[in-house]
């Protein structure tokens, strides 16, 4: 990747394309995804994440949000868009494509009603929902990467990466990959080193790591001494202790907050500087 400068607070661009440092997840909002992405907007979270994947994701619901952001003044230029292919198995009877289709076309119709649900021409990113296998990759993951490479190749996805992999998944994506992930986005897990594998991999080729599920995959760190200490003498919430963590080791973090309140919060983290020793002690704060 060139032409990239890193500012994971305030976000960073990749090949031109501004990243927002901090992402809001519509996961497991069903009727309320509409007006919980549209409050998100409004509070200042420029990135959104979604997938077409009727059964965690209301998609259409955020095309509608994207949509009423638009009316309001909001240029489609400082949006992040990010969506996802979900193979067959991780849907429900809800499936976005033909299941009989080959997975290339499957990939193909996926996306082409993503635009249709989003309202957009393009997305800024457009992401693999995770391998079929637990730590390999199978034939149907080849054929989903080389659609979705097509669709980067035509201007459809500005961006392309995978979600949910193992270190050894995302070494043998890399290996095949005509145009290499700019994303991973994980679920990560305090208690494994934060995800320390995988993210030394994006470190070591220049990805950029999106974490999931930071506050309710580690209710034990974010309720513990360590990190209620450092919150309180900051004077902010342990929330934002572990949002400002994941920015400062170089994640991107994803929240997907109901609360307007947090919201707010969750945002207001480009304030709040952690200390070397901070950061080092809530690295460890899972393990211990």
């Amino acid at each position: 990747m060139t032409n990239r400068s890193d500012d994971r607070v305030h976000g960073l661009a990749i090949g031109g394309v501004r990243v927002p440092g901090l992402m809001y997840g519509t996961a497991w909002k069903e009727n309320a995804t509409e007006s919980l992405a549209l409050g998100a907007l409004t509070a200042g979270f420029r990135g959104i994440d979604t997938a077409n994947q009727r059964k965690h994701y209301d998609e259409a619901g955020v095309g509608r949000a994207i949509a009423r952001a638009l009316e309001a003044g909001i240029g489609r230029d400082e949006l992040f868009v990010q969506t996802k292919f979900t193979h067959l198995a991780g849907q429900d009877h809800r499936v976005p494509y033909d299941p009989a289709a080959p997975v290339g076309e499957q990939v193909a119709q996926s996306f082409a009603s993503s635009l249709a649900h989003l309202g957009v021409a393009h997305v800024d990113s457009l992401i693999l929902h995770g391998p079929s296998l637990r730590d390999a990759l199978a034939p149907d993951d080849r054929a989903a990467w080389r659609a979705i490479e097509a669709i980067a190749e035509t201007g459809g996805a500005r961006l392309i990466g995978i979600s949910n992999v193992t270190a050894r998944q995302l070494d043998e994506l890399v290996a095949l990959a005509r145009i290499p992930p700019a994303f991973v986005q994980n679920r990560c897990h305090a208690d494994r080193g934060w995800d320390r594998a995988v993210r030394a991999r994006c470190a070591e080729r220049g990805m950029v790591y999106q974490a999931f599920s930071l506050l309710t995959a580690n209710r034990d760190v974010v309720a513990g001494r360590t990190v209620r200490a450092i919150a309180a003498r900051h004077g902010v919430t342990a929330a934002q202790v572990i949002l400002r963590f994941a920015c400062q080791v170089g994640m991107v973090p994803l929240t997907g907050t109901t609360s307007p309140q947090h919201m707010r919060d969750d945002l207001a983290i480009s304030t709040l500087a952690l200390a070397d020793d901070e950061i080092a002690a809530i690295d460890a704060a899972g393990e211990r």
